[in-house]
């Protein structure tokens, strides 16, 4: 059965990027601010479905808020769905992933999406995800390289449907080796928005070899500190995963 309990940031087997999800806000005192980490972290994947949030005090020092404003997101994530909250012993607010996200719904979401606007967000991505590269290879510890390394294995494990969840997560991991919690956060918000349909097309045909090769080349070159291959490997990726999802768009247009 997996294990949910709120692991201490840095704690060994935490995922790097679950470090951003209870980093101090930007902006104190602001319930929409704690709503929109907290679903972005939800909808990426970064915390778990079923997994229990800190308690309220825990959570409102973690973040840097009063709790009455933790108890102000809590009750807008719940009306989201994002969130449980059960009273009396083992109680508690518990992640729910979002439910109707499957391949049908994201396929009518693609079909709502123009070209230039595909290639709009697609452009945002892969600047950020390239950067990130960049920056893991200059600044990563072999200990972090390690850590996004073993994070490869669920390659291999991941069929059609699942092959997403694997890219964003690799992806956030690198962010996370950069070092920088703001261009980490960025990256979580571009997944939140654009991440699970951006490998639609690689998802649907099931490309798990392509993907593995990708990240393996992407992480030896930021073993190996060569900043400029790891962008450019990071972004040929990207922009690979653009050009599919354009495609797919136009056969979706074609009533393919």
């Amino acid at each position: 059965m997996p294990d949910h309990r709120v692991r201490p940031l840095g704690a060994p087997g935490a995922p790097l990027a679950r470090s951003t999800v209870f980093a101090p806000l930007d902006q104190l005192g602001r319930a929409e601010a704690v709503v929109r980490r907290l679903r972005d972290a939800i909808t990426v994947g970064l915390l778990a479905d079923g997994e229990p949030l800190p308690a309220e005090a825990d959570l409102a020092d973690l973040l840097g808020v009063a709790t009455v404003t933790i108890r102000e997101a809590l009750v807008t994530l719940r009306s989201e769905g994002l969130v449980d909250t059960r009273r009396g012993r083992g109680g508690g607010s518990f992640v729910r992933h979002p439910v109707g996200v499957g391949l049908a719904a994201q396929r009518e979401r693609l079909r709502s999406l123009t070209l230039a606007e595909i290639r709009d967000v697609g452009d945002h991505y892969t600047a950020i995800a390239g950067a990130a590269a960049r920056l893991a290879a200059e600044r990563s510890s072999p200990a972090e390289v390690e850590a996004v390394r073993d994070g490869l294995d669920g390659v291999s494990s991941a069929g059609p449907g699942g092959l997403h969840r694997v890219e964003r997560a690799f992806h956030l991991e690198v962010a996370a080796a950069t070092q920088s919690a703001r261009l980490t956060r960025s990256e979580v918000l571009l997944q939140g928005e654009i991440g699970m349909l951006l490998w639609l097309a690689p998802d649907m045909d099931g490309a798990v070899g392509p993907a593995r090769a990708a990240h393996g080349a992407i992480l030896d070159a930021v073993r190996d500190a060569d900043a400029a291959r790891a962008r450019a490997l990071t972004e040929a990726h990207v922009q690979e995963a653009v050009e599919r999802l354009a495609e797919l768009r136009l056969a979706e247009s074609d009533g393919r």
